[in-house]
C-alpha cells in the first residue's frame, strides 16, 4: 500500500504540471503557431532525456517510437496548443478530465485491464464534475477548441495504453525520450509547411518555452509513464483529473477567470473521483463493506490457512 501511495504521488506531479501548460501557453506563448509550439516543446525535451540516459531504439522500437510519438507527443501537443489558445485556461484543462473514461476503455480492450467498480464510480463522478464546471460557467466557449481537446484526449488515451503494453524492459527515460524526439521530428516539417517561418519570441516566451519543455514535458511525462508502469490504467487515469483542477485554480487565481458556485461543486466532485481511484481508498471501502456485512461480534474470516496461523 505504501508503494502504491508513493507511485501515486510521483504520478500526480504529471497532471499538475500538465495543468499549468494551458495557462502558460494562453498567456505567454505566441498564438497561431500550434505546430511550432508543439515541436519546440517536444524535441528539446526528448534530446534532454536522451542525454540523461543515452540509449537509442533498436528493432521494432524504431517504428513503435514513431507511432507513440505521433499519438502522445506530436499531434497531441499541437492540438493542446491550439485548444489552449482558443479556450480559457479553466475550460481547456477541464475538458481533458474526461480522459479517464477513454483510458479505462482503451486499457480494457487492449490490455484486458477490466476497470474496477471504484474506478468506474470515480470516473462517473469526475466526469459529472467536469460537465458541471464546463456547462455552467459564465465564459463563452469556442467549440473549435473543444474539438481539439477531445481529439487530443482520444489520441493520447490510445497512445498511453500502447506505451503501457509495449514498454516491458524499456527504462522510462528512454521510453519518454524516444517518443518526444519522434514527435518533434514529425512536427518540424509540418510546422514549416503549414506555418512558414518560426514564431516571434521575446524573453517571456523563451522562459515559457523553457518551463513547458523541461518541467511540463520532460519531467512530467517521465513521471506519467512511471505511473503507468506501476499502477493500473484506471488509477492513473483518475489521477489525471488533477490536470483540470490545476488549470481551473490557475485560471481563477492568476488569469482572473470567473469561478461560479456550480463550478466549485464540480471541482469538489472531480477531487472525489480522484480519491475513489486510489488503491488505499479502495482497500478502506472494502474493509468497511466487509465490516457492515458481518454480524456484530463476529471476527473477520482469515483469507487463508497461512494467514490464520500467522507467519512461520
Amino acid at each position: 500500500m505504501e508503494a502504491n501511495l508513493r507511485w501515486a504521488l510521483v504520478t500526480a506531479t504529471a497532471p499538475i504540471a500538465f495543468g499549468t501548460t494551458y495557462f502558460v501557453t494562453h498567456q505567454y506563448l505566441p498564438a497561431g503557431y500550434p505546430f511550432y509550439g508543439a515541436a519546440i516543446r517536444a524535441l528539446p525535451a526528448g534530446l534532454l532525456l536522451l542525454l540523461v540516459h543515452r540509449r537509442l531504439p533498436t528493432g521494432s522500437w524504431w517504428w513503435r517510437s514513431m507511432v507513440l510519438g505521433s499519438l502522445n507527443m506530436g499531434a497531441f501537443f499541437a492540438l493542446i496548443y491550439l485548444a489552449a489558445q482558443l479556450l480559457p485556461t479553466s475550460i481547456a484543462s477541464t475538458i481533458m478530465a474526461t480522459s479517464p473514461v477513454g483510458l479505462m476503455l482503451m486499457a480494457w480492450a487492449a490490455l484486458a485491464e477490466r476497470p474496477k467498480a471504484a474506478h468506474l464510480a470515480g470516473a462517473g463522478i469526475g466526469v459529472a464534475g467536469v460537465c458541471l464546471m464546463l456547462l455552467s460557467g459564465p465564459v463563452a466557449i469556442d467549440f473549435r477548441g473543444v474539438l481539439a481537446s477531445v481529439a487530443a484526449m482520444t489520441m493520447s488515451s490510445l497512445g498511453y495504453v500502447l506505451a503501457k503494453k509495449w514498454s516491458a524492459g524499456i527504462d522510462v527515460f528512454s521510453l519518454t525520450s524516444w517518443q518526444l524526439i519522434a514527435g518533434g521530428v514529425l512536427l518540424v516539417p509540418a510546422a514549416v509547411l503549414v506555418e512558414g517561418g518560426p514564431p516571434p519570441v521575446d524573453g517571456r516566451s523563451l522562459l515559457a518555452f523553457g518551463y513547458v519543455t523541461v518541467v511540463a514535458t520532460a519531467i512530467a511525462f517521465s513521471a506519467w509513464f512511471t505511473g503507468l508502469r506501476h499502477l493500473s490504467a484506471g488509477t492513473v487515469g483518475l489521477i489525471g483529473l488533477l490536470n483540470p483542477v490545476t488549470g481551473v485554480l490557475l485560471g481563477t487565481a492568476i488569469a482572473g477567470e470567473t469561478l461560479g458556485a456550480r463550478q466549485i461543486c464540480g471541482l469538489v466532485l472531480v477531487l472525489i473521483g480522484v480519491l475513489l481511484g486510489q488503491p488505499a481508498v479502495q482497500s478502506w471501502l472494502r474493509a468497511v463493506r466487509g465490516a457492515e456485512a458481518r454480524p456484530p461480534g463476529v471476527a473477520p474470516r482469515p483469507r487463508s490457512l497461512h494467514d490464520s496461523r500467522g507467519k512461520g
